[in-house]
């Protein structure tokens, strides 16, 4: 049950992560376009690298001890990352009047589904015993595991995707053509 409340969650996040992360953030809002949110939108492009690897390291390669590590160490790099996008959240969107509420609501649910995946998956690979804590090699004999795995597989090019956007909208010759072609768009 735990890896088809994981992979739940993971879906939620991954369909919250578009509209907020593509929609808001780079199609309507242009956060990489305002002075103010430069460095949030350098939190958000951390932050879409990262997921494609922490999917990778942490779900897809589970039976790997040195990906389980790997895979916890992005988490808390992560936690960081999120720390101090929050932080400059408030003075990022002065342009826009500050960020909605709903906005924030969202990132509530984003961040929220996104963590709780992780924890949930965490409590399956981790054992307590009383020796201490045993990482679980190989949860493929659990149930549901076959769709957890297509999940998590299945997210990564979309998170990949993500990304590239991310850290095209970086760059001033690939912000460039992004806004070029995203004014053609008159819908949304």
């Amino acid at each position: 049950m735990g890896l088809l409340i994981s992979s739940i969650l993971l879906v939620a996040f991954g369909i919250l992560a578009v509209i907020d992360g593509f929609y808001l953030h780079i199609f309507k809002y242009k956060l990489f376009n305002q002075k103010e949110s430069k460095f949030e939108h350098f939190t958000h492009t951390l932050r879409a690298i990262l997921f494609p690897l922490i999917v990778y390291f942490l779900f897809v390669r589970q039976n790997c001890i040195i990906s389980f590590y790997i895979g916890i160490s992005l988490v808390i790099i992560d936690i960081i990352v999120l720390t101090m996008d929050a932080f400059v959240e408030g003075d990022s969107r002065k342009f826009m009047g500050g960020l909605p509420r709903w906005e924030y609501i969202l990132h509530l649910f984003v961040n929220g589904f996104h963590f709780a995946s992780i924890a949930v998956f965490l409590v399956l690979k981790l054992n307590l015993t009383n020796n201490g804590i045993e990482i679980v090699q190989d949860l493929s004999n659990l149930p549901n595991f076959e769709i957890f795995n297509f999940i998590t597989i299945n997210l990564i090019p979309g998170a990949i995707l993500l990304a590239i956007i991310h850290i095209a909208t970086s760059f001033s010759n690939t912000k460039t053509y992004w806004n070029k072609y995203r004014e053609k768009i008159t819908c949304c």
